[in-house]
């Protein structure tokens, strides 16, 4: 569940939180902003020991690129960062030439693709 639009960002941080449920948008404890998270279908099973569940968490920090393009992460990326791009269910998601904020590979430049400003 995205609560932006990912389209234009080079990279979101992802993290695999234990939650109480296997819906419903969580509690953000951290200083950046919540970007999406993970919904779990009614199979998903609780953990034996603490009764929660693994759900992946997408969020931002205040230093990242989507809000400093000059700043610590403008040719690089935090090592919990993926491409939103490369995410889908039950995929964890990879690092993009586009997500580690650099030139676009040959690849990407024989297809036409630009990364986003």
């Amino acid at each position: 569940m995205w609560l932006e639009d990912v389209g234009q960002l080079g990279c979101v941080r992802q993290s695999l939180d234990r939650l109480p449920t296997r819906k419903g948008r969580p509690a953000c404890h951290r200083d950046g902003r919540m970007v999406g998270y993970a919904i779990l279908g009614p199979d998903a099973e609780a953990s034996r020991g603490s009764g929660t569940f693994r759900r992946r968490v997408f969020w931002l920090l205040p230093h990242d690129r989507d809000t400093e393009r000059d700043g610590l992460y403008a040719t690089s990326a935090p090592a919990e960062a993926v491409d939103p791009r490369t995410l889908e269910p039950r995929v964890k998601g990879c690092k993009t030439d586009r997500s580690e904020g650099g030139p676009p590979s040959r690849a990407m430049q024989e297809l036409g693709i630009q990364p986003p400003l």
